[in-house]
């Protein structure tokens, strides 16, 4: 059963917690109201592992270049915790993050399953 979050009224969203990986579904603004909160939790989250994850961040509206830096932070912390960070995108997430050309550093996927196989390759 996922774990419900509200990070800030604009950005709300569930996290599960599975063998090796923890899974958020994300939906709302990724912007410099919410992205203090989103760093804040998603911090805590990697220190109690596991550290891989995977944000489905398919139903989010917006990202800003807040919320970028945001991501950016969670992958180095991801690694340096010894796991992974993908994403799963929507157009306009996706349009935003290949403007700043981050789409390979940032390790976009297609969906969930996707993320989850690669996981399993890995």
């Amino acid at each position: 059963m996922p774990d419900t979050l509200t990070l800030t009224v604009s950005l709300r969203g569930t996290r599960e917690v599975r063998e090796n990986y923890q899974l958020f579904r994300l939906a709302g603004l990724l912007d410099a109201f919410s992205e203090p909160t989103f760093r804040k939790v998603l911090d805590k989250f990697v220190e109690e592992g596991p550290p891989n994850f995977i944000l489905d961040l398919s139903q989010i509206d917006f990202v800003d270049s807040s919320g970028l830096g945001a991501l950016v932070q969670l992958v180095k912390k991801a690694q340096s915790a010894g796991g992974t960070l993908q994403i799963i995108t929507n157009p306009r997430v996706t349009q935003t993050v290949k403007l700043v050309r981050l789409e390979q550093f940032l390790s976009l996927q297609t969906s969930v399953d996707v993320a989850i196989e690669n996981l399993k390759k890995s």
